[in-house]
């Protein structure tokens, strides 16, 4: 084989036989993927790649994959799998994987307009296509970000200026959320100097949903106090149980009192595209910021999360800025370069990884995927309720179920079920999170891989079933 004269250069011959190995990888991977354990607890966790430390001389692409299969894609999660039913998991479409290809060999500059005027059009096609979704103006503002964290930062720094919350104001300025509100927005507020406002915790109802009166209260008060409230926080798609507060009159308290308001639909948002789904995000619109992942409820691989803001001018305002040695890159155009809009300079071209596969899949085949999703919960929701020492107090809105196992006395519910998501998690096939809800250790199905079918829900329901009874029957 003839080698390149320049060592970051491989010829045509080496990217061929490098390309077709990962590529043979990757198809064995797929290949084997249905087979292939949910959740390994491998003792060494990939220490193994500790002893091949980074070193002067090359390595052949067959090692590097070694050491990839056994101490980076079997240890852990399998979040490529049908049976990742635990956390909210990220997606792996084929042709997303493509797309990053495409765009990192090309390695196109997608931050600012004048660099890369197409891949910037794509990214903004793709953020009028969310807006849309979800009834926002055309022209409004929007940000293809890693995920929902950096989206909420974005949108809170935004709200921060608009509301003109200084650092003069902050101790008395209040925010109003509810307890099953993301971390992710708790971090974006201390981010975002923001630590010291006081926080509201507005109680839930029984569905674990904002209870819009109580909210209209905690308001009323603290005006009445001398304080300045002046951001409400909604989830579209908690974590915990998938609850949707009520969008329509948590938007008319937010426009009665000036306050800015903000929509947390990272996990949910996205079920705008199913026809039961749509319904359920009504007065999504009224908000004045929202995020939406699609590494969620697009099923594309982690890393790609969207903020849209209605008030263009503001989040330009909140994070533009111009140095002189980028004065060549002013463009005279209606479409927004994304540095303007946020807090990266240097960005990937995440969009590729979003255009591609909905080109090639066409969007009723996400359609059709969130539908599934929407329905097998109801399906696991119903079978659970069947299936006697089973407990599912909250009825899923979206496609997280949330449950446990009551066992006969003396047996104390917590501590059994901590021994039934261990025994579940250790077996592999599926895996299942678990959360607490009110003191109470639950377990979690949340069921959002395009990979996950009715046979991947009846898996776990057996097994399910089985650990529960072997460790009844172990006393």
């Amino acid at each position: 084989m003839t080698l390149s004269r320049f060592p970051l250069e491989p010829t045509e011959q080496e990217r061929a036989v490098v390309q077709q190995a990962v590529e043979t990888y990757v198809q064995s991977f797929l290949t084997q993927l249905p087979s292939l354990p949910a959740f390994v607890d491998s003792p060494e966790k990939g220490a193994g790649l500790l002893e091949s430390p980074i070193e002067e001389n090359p390595i052949d692409i067959e090692e590097a994959l070694a050491l990839l299969k056994t101490e980076v894609d079997t240890p852990g999660i399998t979040a490529a799998s049908g049976g990742h039913l635990g956390y909210i998991p990220g997606g792996g479409l084929y042709y997303s994987g493509l797309g990053d290809y495409l765009a990192a060999v090309a390695n196109k500059y997608a931050g600012i307009f004048f660099a890369a005027p197409g891949a910037v059009r794509m990214e903004n096609l793709l953020l009028r296509w969310m807006a849309s979704l979800i009834d926002f103006p055309a022209d409004a503002a929007g940000n293809l970000t890693s995920g929902g964290s950096i989206a909420s930062l974005i949108a809170l720094a935004t709200a921060r200026d608009a509301q003109k919350i200084t650092s003069r104001v902050i101790p008395d300025a209040v925010v109003y959320t509810t307890a099953h509100a993301h971390h992710c927005l708790d971090k974006a507020l201390r981010i975002a100097g923001l630590g010291e406002c006081p926080v509201r915790h507005i109680p839930m109802d029984a569905q674990y949903r904002m209870r819009p009166k109580e909210l209209e209260k905690a308001i009323t008060q603290d005006k009445a106090a001398g304080l300045t409230p002046w951001l409400i926080i909604a989830s579209a798609g908690t974590t915990d149980v998938g609850a949707i507060d009520p969008l329509p009159a948590i938007g008319q308290i937010a426009k009665a009192f000036n306050l800015w308001y903000h929509v947390d639909a990272a996990y949910g948002g996205f079920f705008a595209l199913a026809p039961s789904g749509k319904p359920k995000l009504e007065g999504i619109a009224s908000a004045d910021s929202v995020v939406m992942d699609p590494h969620k409820g697009l099923f594309i691989p982690y890393g790609l999360g969207a903020v849209l803001i209605k008030n263009r001018q503001q989040t330009a305002q909140t994070h533009h800025y111009l140095a002189n040695y980028m004065q060549d890159a002013l463009s005279a155009t209606d479409e927004a370069s994304p540095a303007d809009l946020s807090p990266e300079l240097s960005k990937h071209f995440r969009g590729l990884r979003l255009w591609l596969p909905l080109k090639l899949h066409g969007v009723g085949a996400f359609r059709g995927a969130l539908e599934e999703k929407l329905g097998l919960a109801q399906y696991a929701y119903q079978q659970l309720q069947q299936t006697p020492g089973f407990e599912v107090p909250v009825v899923p809105e979206l496609s997280v179920v949330i449950f446990r196992y009551v066992p006969p006395p003396p047996e104390e519910a917590n501590t059994f079920n901590q021994k039934l998501i261990k025994a579940v998690q250790q077996d592999g096939r599926v895996f299942l999170s678990s959360t607490l809800l009110d003191g109470n250790f639950m377990l979690r199905l949340a069921i959002l891989s395009f990979r996950t079918h009715q046979p991947t829900i009846d898996l776990a329901l057996e097994i399910l079933k089985e650990k529960a009874a072997a460790l009844e029957q172990a006393g």
